[in-house]
């Protein structure tokens, strides 16, 4: 919930105070920036193209959704480790989020193009799309590295150069966060290690001969 919570709030902030391509620097640093772009896919500006693309994106959103929910109940239930269900939460939190984009911004918002300036929030004309429709807002950039290529330098020479272009947000942000971090500390859970010796969180004594 505190994830869903942060992740709307800031992509609504976002939606009714900045155009799209907007972007200012965070603490005057130029490779961390709020940069407001739009995208009809999936995480980093990802997306399937068409319509019908989004439509089936939003679907599977759905079943995915369902899916995780009905396994993080499951290890619940079964006493699997907290940090492995926090990571779990991460990921349902963070795709639940991109998923409202996916369902109501598309009807709650209108399109700025049309009158200009920043996006009305609950329009009397309505919304810029139909339901299941709506574009995901994202909004941090991070261009670690951001520099244009001397003009000598043969080939690449007066190019811009960015290690790492996505824009992406919040939601993005938890969903990759807890992917690595069950990739990274519940790996063996995946690799044939037991229920019980991932929710094992202290050494068990044994018992005397």
């Amino acid at each position: 919930m505190l994830i869903l919570v942060l992740d709307q709030w800031l992509k609504i902030w976002i939606k009714t105070h900045m155009e799209v391509g907007q972007e200012f620097s965070l603490l005057g640093q130029s490779w961390m920036r709020i940069h407001f772009v739009e995208n009809e896919g999936m995480a980093y500006g990802l997306s399937l193209g068409g319509k019908t693309g989004k439509l089936i994106l939003t679907l599977f959103r759905f079943g995915a959704i369902g899916f995780l929910i009905y396994l993080m109940r499951k290890m619940i239930r079964e006493g699997y480790a907290v940090g492995l269900l926090i990571f779990f939460a991460m990921i349902i939190g963070g795709a639940i989020g991109n998923l409202l984009d996916s369902i109501f911004y598309g009807v709650i918002f209108d399109d700025p193009g049309y009158h200009g300036g920043v996006a009305k929030l609950f329009p009397p004309e309505g919304g810029y799309g139909k339901l299941l429709y709506g574009r995901v807002v994202d909004m941090l950039y991070f261009p670690i590295l951001d520099f244009h290529w001397p003009d000598w330098m043969p080939i690449v020479g007066g190019q811009r150069f960015e290690f790492f272009r996505p824009v992406f947000n919040l939601a993005d942000s938890c969903i990759t966060t807890g992917i690595l971090g069950i990739l990274l500390f519940y790996r063996k859970h995946f690799f044939g290690m037991s229920k019980k010796e991932i929710s094992k969180t202290s050494p068990t004594p044994s018992s005397p001969e």
